[in-house]
């Protein structure tokens, strides 16, 4: 999943309930706690009360709960090719976002994902004008939840089987107003820094000669500022922001023989003095580079299967239990007239093992550092109102919780304030700042002679140590490792039969190295992990198409 832009016009459509000149004539002014100074939340309550009172058709349900999200965003991004800048751009929009509820808590209109309203919200600092598009939309909510709510009880009718669990749990009010966030950066630097580093490729001594195989050079760096508004008809009131920025190097050659190749990486982090150094950044961008000389040159996989041992950096762990383990444990709501606890492939491993015994796993959003570094993922209060909580997810490797948000599963009645929303979407189960923790450790400086040892006893020519993945589990620096310890770096190969069953199963020892992940997709999250040895994976070449390769050389 990657992060979703809503900085683009917002067509609105819609049924006013009543006229323009209605809207300034009926203000009635909602209590706001002294502390509330923002004038723009002071309208959110005010419009959420308006609303609360007077939203109702005519022998229609009146809605039992609402919720208005206010979304202000800045954006500053900087990107450059072959050692020229190609875009600078800075954006700021504000939109809001209006959900509905009809029916009760028990059951509502909630079936379909997605359900509420998106609509532009004004730029300046004019509560009138936000109060008009918190009810335009507001309308739009109610009528599309009506129809909603209709569909869904004919369609319960279908069923024998009840759904296991409400649609919807009560929260506590909660009043939180933090400061507002902006962007914190030297954007002349950082335009500099990814300029350069999108040349480096034809510049930098450590690479001489490389410069006719590169393809394409692309260096980024992204700022984002959100501040996020919250009123409920719960009592609610929440103002939270957050800051992230990200730099990122992207280059990409083929081999001889046509197969495409690339590194992709780069550091995020909270605020931008927290990202790598000027220095640190160019040396990242030389390394990629002659990774991928290396991997240009470096021979294909072997054609024949391998089943064994492979060692997995924590680099390249935490990529495998972001896709294998942590969407698992995010609570979806199951299919309707079904009995499954929730979605996804753990929806029946609750009090069963998922992990070996000696992993422990737990969201603790609270985190905010670790080792120094700032975690993305921390937060809070979530995205409905709703308090962070640490939940311990896998003890001694039985999975003990779920993530949960304000949609209930069978088993957890309420949210344990995990209920997260990418920019302009409506919140859904997210982990914060995930962390996997071995009672048991192998010293990072004993795991590779584990696996070598491994080698030795299983009579193995080699074993395969991967440093760092691609995209859908895919090993981007993967080596094959000889009992004496020699290392060649391969390419063309992927990882089969590699799933949550291996992660049960075939996981036999974790170091003492955990490994930060920052990632801004969907939202800002965080996966700590060390590195991890599996005792049987099958590793296979891959059928990468081979395309040919440029008629002539490049411009010099």
């Amino acid at each position: 999943m990657k992060t979703r832009r809503i900085f683009s016009s917002l067509t609105v459509l819609g049924i006013a309930l009543v006229p323009v000149a209605a809207v300034a004539q009926q203000l009635p002014v909602a209590a706001v706690p002294q502390q509330q100074t923002d004038p723009m939340l002071t309208a959110m309550q005010q419009e959420m009360e308006r609303s609360r009172q007077k939203l109702v058709l005519p022998g229609m349900l009146r809605p039992y709960f609402m919720e208005y999200r206010l979304e202000d965003v800045t954006e500053y991004q900087a990107d450059a090719s072959f050692g020229a800048l190609t875009n600078e751009t800075e954006n700021h929009q504000r939109f809001v976002r209006v959900q509905v509820r009809v029916g009760s808590y028990k059951s509502d209109n909630s079936s379909v994902r997605g359900e509420g309203t998106v609509q532009v919200a004004p730029m300046d600092q004019n509560p009138e004008a936000l109060r008009y598009a918190l009810w335009f939309a507001t309308d739009e909510a109610y009528k599309a939840a009506l129809n909603a709510y209709s569909r869904k009880q004919a369609d319960l009718k279908r069923f024998e089987t009840p759904p296991t669990a409400d649609d919807f749990s009560p929260a506590k009010q909660v009043t939180k107003i933090d400061p507002l966030v902006k962007l914190d950066l030297d954007r002349e630097d950082w335009k500099q820094r990814v300029i350069e580093a999108s040349g480096l490729y034809a510049t930098d001594a450590h690479v001489k000669g490389f410069a006719e195989q590169i393809q394409y050079s692309n260096s980024s760096f992204r700022g984002l500022a959100v501040n996020r508004y919250l009123v409920n008809t719960d009592g609610t009131a929440v103002r939270r922001g957050y800051t992230a920025y990200s730099a990122g190097i992207s280059v990409g050659t083929q081999a001889r023989d046509g197969t495409r190749l690339s590194r992709d990486n780069g550091p995020v982090a909270t605020q931008a003095k927290d990202l790598e150094s000027a220095a640190a950044f160019k040396q990242r961008v030389i390394d990629d580079l002659l990774s991928l000389r290396a991997l240009q040159n470096a021979p294909i996989v072997m054609a024949e299967d391998y089943h064994g041992p492979v060692l997995f950096s924590g680099d390249a762990s935490t990529d495998v239990l972001n896709r294998l383990f942590v969407p698992n444990i995010e609570a979806d709501k199951p299919d309707t007239g079904t009995m499954a606890r929730t979605q996804g492939a753990f929806s029946s491993s609750w009090k069963q093992r998922v992990l070996p015994d000696f992993l422990d796993v737990k969201d603790d959003p609270a985190m905010k550092a670790f080792h120094g570094k700032s975690l993305i993922g921390s937060y809070d209060i979530d995205d409905e109102g709703v308090p962070a909580q640490t939940v311990q997810v896998v003890s001694k490797g039985i999975l003990q919780n779920y993530l949960i948000d304000r949609e209930p599963v069978k088993d957890f009645p309420e949210s344990n304030g995990h209920g997260r929303a990418a920019l302009g979407r409506r919140a859904e189960s997210h982990s914060g700042v995930m962390i996997f923790t071995p009672t048991k450790v192998t010293p990072a400086a004993e795991m590779e002679k584990k696996i070598l040892a491994m080698a030795k006893e299983q009579n193995r020519p080699f074993v395969y140590i991967a440093e760092t993945m691609g995209g859908e589990l895919t090993p981007r620096l993967l080596y094959r490792v000889t009992p004496d310890g020699k290392r060649e770096l391969v390419r063309g190969a992927v990882f089969d039969e590699l799933d949550q069953r291996s992660l049960r199963s075939d996981i036999i020892a974790a170091g003492d190295d955990p490994y930060i992940q920052n990632s801004l997709a969907p939202l800002p999250q965080t996966t700590i992990a060390p590195s991890l040895l599996f005792g049987d994976i099958a590793v296979k070449r891959a059928q990468n198409e081979q395309q040919k390769l440029p008629y002539y050389a490049p411009p010099q």
